[in-house]
């Protein structure tokens, strides 16, 4: 293997490792969306009204 096949190499393993990296973090974002939108909806679900309506009585 010469120096630029190795070179080579090196360049796809690192991209590679990059983008298992890229996508690990982007699952684990998306769990923790997916959690934070059930907490929201789970919120909205115990106060139906909330935020829609104004209270305007003296």
């Amino acid at each position: 293997m010469n120096a630029v096949q190795l070179k080579q190499a090196v360049t796809i393993s690192l991209t590679k490792q990059v983008q298992e990296t890229a996508q690990a973090q982007a699952s684990i974002m998306l769990e923790g969306f997916a959690k934070t939108q059930q907490n929201v909806q789970a919120a909205q679900a115990s106060h139906p009204s909330l935020g829609k309506t104004i209270d305007i009585r003296a």
